[in-house]
């Protein structure tokens, strides 16, 4: 943890549509053998519990690391607090494609990318990261997600019906307790681009690059069966990992104080699945 801890990230901020930004780090390779974009998941942000020691770990391990919030998510500037309401309650899934798009032209731009790149998705940014990375333009050379969805639409009927009555739906953030509200944009992109642009079992399916695929059986998320569907689909491109009772953040907490076991495991085990195929030709 030594050298991984004395590496400093160069942060940076990138505008983007509706007056809002993506703000980001890269975490630098001594001796870059590749890199590695990485997305947070649905109420996430990049320097959440497991998020800055993974690109801690990549960089030590000689990937260039990027993290960062999609515009969308509501963090505000001092990469910690939910205070952009009315960005998270606008929020989309081809919104945070759009943000990877920047991303990786802003990561090309400062030669953090050079050619391919590996992609990194856990929970929702999971299937964002796969529907990125099962583009034709995709320049990825390996993928990894942990806990990710299968399928957008995650509501029942009902809780649909309510919602458009309401014009709005609410939810609490159980790390902060604050009640998040969601107009009905994010339900119009999945209900108009679930079956094209946003259908992650099709994008399974289209994956190219050798893609690990971890998920904890006691996930109380996003159940493991999600993760042996996407493995299904994957034509013989992914290698699956189930990990026995590991929930969905894999026993870290916010901050993260100490490393449980099941998380090293994991974190290992996808740098060293990215410095692999970031050296082969």
């Amino acid at each position: 943890m030594t050298g991984a801890s004395a590496i400093k990230p160069e942060t940076f901020e990138i505008p983007c549509r509706d007056g809002l930004s993506i703000r980001g780090e890269a975490y630098p390779a001594e001796h870059s053998l590749g890199s590695v974009i990485i997305c947070h998941g649905f109420k996430g942000f990049a320097h959440w519990a497991f998020f800055p020691y993974l690109a801690r770990t990549l960089a030590q391990d000689g990937l260039t690391a990027i993290t960062f919030d999609f515009s969308g998510s509501g963090i505000g500037a001092d990469r910690e607090s939910f205070v952009q309401a009315e960005a998270f309650a606008g929020n989309t899934f081809s919104r945070e494609l759009e943000d990877l798009e920047l991303i990786e032209e802003y990561g090309r731009r400062k030669k953090w990318i050079n050619g391919k790149f590996g992609l990194f998705g856990h929970s929702r940014g999971g299937g964002v990261a796969i529907l990125y990375a099962a583009s034709e333009a995709a320049d990825v050379n390996s993928l990894v997600t942990w806990a990710a969805i299968s399928y957008p639409n995650r509501w029942s009927p009902e809780d649909v019906i309510t919602w458009r009555k309401r014009g709005h739906t609410e939810i609490t953030n159980s790390r902060t307790g604050q009640v998040m509200r969601l107009e009905t944009d994010l339900l119009d992109d999945v209900e108009l681009n679930g079956k094209t642009k946003l259908n992650i079992e099709g994008a399974a399916g289209k994956i190219k690059a050798p893609w690990l695929i971890i998920h904890g059986t006691g996930d109380e998320t996003v159940p493991s069966s999600e993760a042996e569907h996407l493995h299904s689909l994957s034509k013989g491109m992914s290698t699956l990992r189930l990990i026995e009772g590991a929930n969905h953040g894999f026993s870290a907490t916010h901050p993260l104080a100490e490393v449980p076991s099941v998380l090293e495991k994991v974190v290992l085990e996808s740098a060293k699945f990215f410095a692999r195929n970031a050296t082969m030709k």
